[in-house]
């Protein structure tokens, strides 16, 4: 309104000078000065009240001066260029903010609730758990609940940035927020709409557009000494020149100053590009805190790992193969509620073993499984529990202590109660992590710390793996708070947790992050940053924006106030008068605005270059899990060697050998032939793959060694002299092949295809 009135008076006076009416002209343009200078009178004193001074006290000080020197025209032009600047402030935090506003404007009003056979439309808030609902196709899931019936496919975009639909099985979870992208559905709800994810995403998302970032109030600070200089030299041009206008000019010069524009600008437009990531700020104090990071502490469980278990390796301890070992502990496990029994029914059927039905089952708590898998009996569990006569105690030690130096956990099998093997389980590493902790690194982040409740075997395993500086385990929530505090202490220093436990070091913390989309609400509601995205390398994403907006916002800061700067002595040499030196600051506004806005841009452009889609790497790595049998086989009979039926252990060595070239061999020479090509194509440079090809052609060299060492075994098995060279052939190939296959996977995950367009992480 301030700017239209002021934009009016000035248009009016003009039409008065053209028709040669001048005391008219100067009689609206004075008019247009004094609503626009009343307000911003009544924001000054407010500021004052609060302790708060700001530039705005120079715009002021311009328009007074302009009443009354009888400028005017010069008045008036800097009351229409302040309060349009004000406006284009506003729409440049509206376009900064239009991720998070869309994100607040799509939460579920009303649901469709089942009661006594028929359909009823109800608010949100009127759902409570146990509720039925029905979720027609394009509607949003209004609530948190689990699925019935059928499985549905959902577009989670808005909660976790990915593009691409999932689906959702029966008695999977359903979060609120989720767009059924398939046909009807029906859930029962398992919270309230208040309690549910697209709520606390929604009460974060409020909190970060009313927040107020260090940088801003860094600004602010500049304040009073900017107001003081602009006050001397204008003081000082009006004593040497004894002409008052001078002093006028470099007041008008001086306002508004991009120093209270161009920070918030940029701190929210990062906040909005960051949430196009899938990675939301609940504050800009975080986002600027963020971008000084110098320490990353990790919780370890779900964080750096999955926190689900997963299988390692298959080690058996009799002639049965590895996947008869698998097959048949897989059988009896789809009865059993243990943790670990999802993991290994989960392997058996990703290499496609056939599982039976187990009967006969019996389930002893925290002793193991046993049962009929077809005609024979199987146990699982732990050792005292698989292998009572204690035949195997030697063989059961060297496992356990493997197991050990792994960070794993043994689950001993017997077969008609007989020990026949063991499965190696493992909190599996986040696929990305690697990657993501090597960025970081690049990033400028110069120490990382590992936080752990787990024993210290198996947290040191992971560190090791992942290169981590210093590994802390066995520690207490206390403990991590203590931890936390001494980084803290030393360095800006960023947490980054999934579980309840982790709340208070997410507090603790200079920024505490919480991997929110599988995480505990108490982490999301201790941490400063939430990564919607179930992925740590949104970490880097979210580390890379933040320091590319303050770096963007304190080079709109500095170059606005050189040119500010400049003008104001120009002003007060005489070179600019008032009218001019508006005009000329008001173009410096627009700049630093726009310069301000780029923070809305990525931190660095997607991959344009077509990469791997996530399918053919599902592929790939599908191709890399039917060789795993063949891997363990070759760990399983380097073990064996010496024990045993010599001619039998020949016959295995030999199939070893044959599904050695069958499989592995002809695995490599199709990826030498296709895909390494295609993936050279996209990394560029001379030769990417040479790494990768060498170690094919040292795989390639095993084998025949192996093949020639197998040659010459004799018909009774191998003799003493043989055994030590085909063990250390048999370990060096299953080290070479696990090795190869994780670097494979990794360079997969590194060219996998990126749409050029931002993701869809908070749209409508």
């Amino acid at each position: 309104m301030a700017l239209l009135w002021a934009l009016g008076a000035l248009v009016c006076g003009l039409l008065a000078r053209g028709l040669g009416e001048a005391e008219l002209a100067s009689l609206a343009w004075a008019a247009g000065i004094v609503p626009p200078l009343g307000l911003l009178l009544v924001e000054i004193a407010k500021n004052l009240a609060r302790g708060e001074t700001g530039v705005d006290a120079v715009a002021a000080l311009s328009m007074t001066g302009a009443l009354l020197l009888g400028e005017h025209l010069a008045g008036v032009v800097i009351a229409v260029m302040f309060t349009g600047g004000n406006v284009l402030e506003e729409q440049a935090q509206r376009r900064a903010r239009r991720e998070l506003t869309a994100l607040l404007d799509r939460a579920p009003r009303s649901a469709r609730r089942e009661r006594d056979g028929a359909l009823e439309t109800v608010p949100v808030e009127a759902i409570e758990p146990g509720d039925r609902l029905l979720v027609a196709q394009g509607e949003i899931v209004p609530v948190d609940g689990v699925l019935l019936d059928a499985p549905a496919t959902l577009d989670e975009a808005a909660l976790t940035g990915e593009p691409l639909p999932v689906r959702r099985e029966p008695d999977e979870r359903l979060r609120s927020g989720a767009l059924n992208a398939g046909p009807p559905l029906r859930m029962e709800a398992r919270a309230r709409a208040a309690e549910s994810t697209y709520a606390a995403i929604v009460r974060l998302v409020e909190t970060a557009q009313a927040s107020k970032a260090p940088l801003v109030r860094l600004a602010d600070s500049f304040a009073l000494p900017f107001l003081l200089v602009t006050l001397a030299l204008a003081a000082a041009a009006w004593a040497l020149s004894g002409d008052p206008v001078r002093a006028l000019a470099v007041l008008v010069v001086a306002t508004p100053c991009p120093l209270i524009l161009a920070a918030p600008v940029a701190i929210t437009a990062g906040i909005s590009a960051a949430a196009r990531r899938g990675v939301l700020f609940k504050t800009g104090a975080a986002l600027e805190t963020l971008a000084r990071a110098a320490t990353l502490v990790f919780d370890k469980t779900g964080t750096l790992t999955t926190g689900r278990a997963r299988l390692v390796s298959v080690v058996p301890c009799r002639e049965l193969a590895p996947d008869e070992l698998l097959r048949l502990a897989a059988s009896l496990d789809q009865a059993s509620s243990h943790p670990l029994a999802d993991a290994i029914v989960r392997a058996a059927r990703a290499r496609g073993l056939p599982l039976e039905l187990p009967s006969e089952v019996r389930e002893a708590p925290g002793e193991g499984i046993s049962g009929r898998v077809g005609s024979r009996l199987v146990r699982l569990g732990r050792l005292a529990h698989t292998d009572g006569r204690g035949l195997f105690g030697s063989w059961a030690e060297r496992t356990i202590r493997r197991a050990e130096r792994d960070g794993a956990t043994p689950v001993f099998v017997a077969v008609e109660d007989e020990l026949a093997g063991a499965l190696l389980l493992a909190d599996e590493i986040r696929r990305e992590t690697p990657r993501a902790l090597r960025t970081l690194r690049e990033a400028g982040l110069s120490r990382t710390v590992m936080l752990s409740g787990d024993r210290a075997d198996v947290a040191e395993a992971i560190g090791t793996a992942l290169g981590i500086d210093t590994v802390l385990a066995d520690r207490t929530p206390a403990d991590k708070v203590d931890a936390v505090r001494a980084e803290r202490a030393e360095a800006v220093t960023v947490m980054v947790g999934d579980g309840i436990n982790d709340a208070p070091a997410l507090a603790a913390a200079h920024v505490g992050v919480a991997m929110g989309a599988r995480g505990a609400a108490a982490a999301a509601e201790a941490a400063d940053v939430v990564l919607l995205v179930d992925r740590l390398d949104r970490l880097v994403d979210a580390i890379r924006i933040a320091r590319r907006a303050r770096r963007i916002a304190l080079q709109s800061i500095g170059a606005g106030m050189a040119l500010s700067g400049l003008g104001m002595v120009a002003a007060a040499l005489g070179h600019l008068p008032p009218l001019a030196g508006a005009l000329f600051q008001e173009a410096i506004d627009v700049a630093v605005i726009l310069n301000a806005l780029r923070a809305l841009g990525a931190a660095e452009p997607g991959r344009r270059a077509p990469g791997l889609s996530a399918e053919r790497i599902g592929e790939l790595e599908a191709d890399h899990r039917a060789l795993r049998p063949v891997i363990e086989r070759a760990r399983a009979l380097a073990d064996r060697l010496g024990t045993g039926d010599g001619p039998q252990l020949r016959t295995e060595l030999e199939e070893l050998v044959r599904a050695l070239e069958a499989q592995v061999l002809a695995h490599e020479r199709e990826d030498e032939r296709r895909l390494h090509p295609e993936i050279a194509r996209m990394l560029g440079g001379r030769d990417p793959m040479a790494p990768i090809s060498r170690t094919h052609r040292e795989i390639a060299h095993l084998v025949r060694r192996l093949a020639r060492l197998v040659a010459e075994i004799p018909p009774e098995g191998p003799l003493p002299e043989d055994l030590p060279e085909l063990r250390r052939t048999l370990y060096a190939l299953e080290a070479i092949l696990d090795l190869h296959c994780a670097q494979e996977e990794e360079l997969y995950e590194a060219v996998v295809f990126e749409p050029a367009a931002a993701p869809r992480a908070l749209k409508a």
